[in-house]
């Protein structure tokens, strides 16, 4: 009988637990948020929103007002920009990091060949800025855009804005692959080793300043980045809004000798018109009221402006979920 009583006891706390765990499971409010390769600063930007996030769990602050839902959240590396735009249409992402051009080619539907059309796109707000930087290789003989002339480049892989940047900026200068002596697609996690094994010369990479991935070639074989102010780069800067200049000051890294001046964008955080108004407030409010641990996080987000951030790059309409918080916080 006390083996019978037991068992059953056994069961039942089982059973308890079980429904416990399904429970907390069904409570719970999972979403991901697309960011970049493990080296860039997309990867920390959408880490940094989760534990932002993450901060706001805690017992007196972790539910949602007028629900039990706690929220979830993970930010795993992919394939950047563009890519990130097409998985939130998908719905297979809720939010993602993306180029300030990408964001408005997307919306506006102005390069579908590059980014699909995404009427359905919406901002949150926007983070650092992005210089496009080419990173040339110390015995490479680069000194500027016209000498990559017959070079082995890497261009970025497909999906990542970096990628897309470089595209457009061959065409600006009306030539294609062909100018350079070979071509390679590597992921940004990959690109700085190959420079520094002398398997490429150069490679473009659109990311905010300082950057580890940089650093790797910089500071770990002599590479350095290269002023881009020919005559297309400033056509593009005076033709498009989401384009401006961008400086990397001296001793930036240990080979900037001086100041190098390039051209660049915003890295913007964006979400669907589907997604929930009470997960983007949610998301917002995480960041905005944790503003000061946020910027922490990299030294790309030291300078943030709640003022500036909800403008800057922002070319999609805003959620309505976040304009909820910034009228609340008085930003709007």
């Amino acid at each position: 009988m006390k083996k019978l009583i037991s068992s059953l006891a056994s069961s039942l706390l089982f059973f308890v637990a079980s429904f416990s765990l399904i429970s907390a499971a069904k409570s719970a409010e999972y979403f991901s948020i697309g960011t970049g390769g493990p080296t860039g600063v997309y990867f920390q930007v959408g880490n940094a929103v989760c534990k932002m996030v993450a901060k706001i769990q805690s017992a007196e602050h972790g539910r949602k007002k007028g629900t039990d839902k706690a929220l979830r959240c993970s930010a795993p590396s992919t394939g950047g920009s563009t890519y990130n735009i097409g998985q939130i249409m998908e719905g297979e992402l809720q939010f993602g990091v993306a180029q300030s051009d990408w964001q408005y080619h997307a919306y506006n539907g102005s390069k579908p060949d590059k980014v699909k059309p995404f009427k359905g796109l919406r901002a949150v707000f926007s983070a650092h800025p992005e210089p496009f930087q080419i990173i040339v290789g110390k015995k490479s003989k680069i000194k500027d855009w016209n000498s990559m002339k017959g070079k082995k480049v890497n261009i970025g892989n497909p999906g990542s804005g970096q990628r897309g940047t470089f595209e457009v900026l061959m065409e600006a200068h009306g030539v294609d692959t062909g100018f350079f002596g070979g071509t390679s697609e590597l992921t940004s996690s990959e690109q700085s080793g190959a420079l520094c094994d002398g398997k490429i010369d150069a490679f473009g990479y659109t990311v905010g300043v300082p950057n580890a991935g940089v650093a790797q070639s910089t500071d770990g074989c002599g590479a350095k980045i290269i002023d881009l102010q020919t005559d297309a780069v400033k056509k593009l800067v005076a033709d498009n809004p989401f384009y401006a200049w961008a400086t990397i000051p001296k001793g930036t890294y240990k080979t900037s000798k001086k100041d190098v001046t390039t051209f660049g964008v915003m890295a913007s955080f964006v979400t669907s018109a589907k997604v929930s108004d009470d997960l983007v407030y949610a998301v917002v409010k995480a960041v905005f009221e944790n503003l000061d641990d946020f910027r922490k996080q990299h030294p790309a987000f030291a300078n943030l402006d709640p003022k500036r951030m909800i403008v800057d790059g922002l070319s999609a309409p805003l959620h309505p979920g976040a304009i909820k918080y910034y009228k609340e916080a008085g930003l709007m």
